[in-house]
């Protein structure tokens, strides 16, 4: 075994986007934000301001507040980060998020005298391309693809992404850290490949599951399983 080893989990963390150089109001905004109960206490957060602020001074606030900062996105704070020696992520390039064709229903709920059932989360079904710079979300349950996905397109879903066409985007499954979720598509050329924060970028994918119909889940040690679609139990 190697003495050292990189693996492909993400950080799960929130963005704290700054709107008001005002450190008064950021204080109370934070309050109400974070609560007084400490259920956030070391909550992984990523900068993103729209301000020009002293970020030194932000960064002493946000850490009474037990925030661990992970970075800043480039923009307002970029230099003053990179003097500070932080980590600092490019900017998000535009997306826009989309409808799907057929948007999930909300859940109902059906009681009797003894029992109450939940109906489970509804799958989103979209029937058109994917096209550079669309984001289609399922905040609950699956997404149902029946077209292709272009480059530079995202597709994020709670559950399973089912894409019936080729996936040349970001397909994101599990987003809530449901490791059950998979990925099956018909045709596989992403850009990148995640389920439960395990992620995998086209340079890794297997190079014999480029270009086929795949299934990808993940093993029993959390890592990404790349099998054929057809013939998989």
């Amino acid at each position: 075994m190697s003495d050292i080893r990189l693996t492909g989990k993400m950080v799960s963390f929130s963005r704290l986007t700054i709107n008001t150089p005002d450190f008064a109001r950021i204080e109370s905004s934070l309050k109400d934000l974070l609560g007084q109960d400490g259920a956030n206490q070391g909550l992984p957060v990523l900068i993103d301001s729209t301000v020009d602020i002293d970020l030194h001074v932000l960064l002493k606030q946000l850490r009474a507040q037990g925030l661990q900062i992970m970075g800043v996105v480039d923009g307002q704070l970029g230099n003053q980060a990179r003097a500070l020696d932080m980590t600092v992520l490019p900017a998000d390039r535009p997306m826009q998020r989309i409808q799907p064709s057929e948007p999930a229903p909300a859940n109902t709920e059906s009681a009797t005298i003894t029992t109450a059932v939940v109906e489970p989360a509804a799958t989103l079904l979209h029937h058109e391309v994917l096209r550079t710079g669309q984001r289609l979300v399922a905040e609950q349950g699956d997404i149902v693809l029946t077209a292709d996905m272009n480059s530079g397109s995202e597709l994020i879903a709670m559950g399973s992404v089912h894409v019936y066409g080729t996936i040349r985007g970001r397909v994101i499954a599990g987003a809530a850290g449901q490791e059950s979720a998979r990925i099956f598509c018909q045709r596989l050329e992403a850009e990148l490949v995640s389920i439960a924060g395990t992620y995998c970028v086209a340079d890794d994918i297997p190079p014999d599951m480029v270009g086929k119909a795949v299934r990808i889940s993940l093993n029993s040690q959390g890592e990404l399983n790349f099998r054929p679609l057809h013939g998989v139990a």
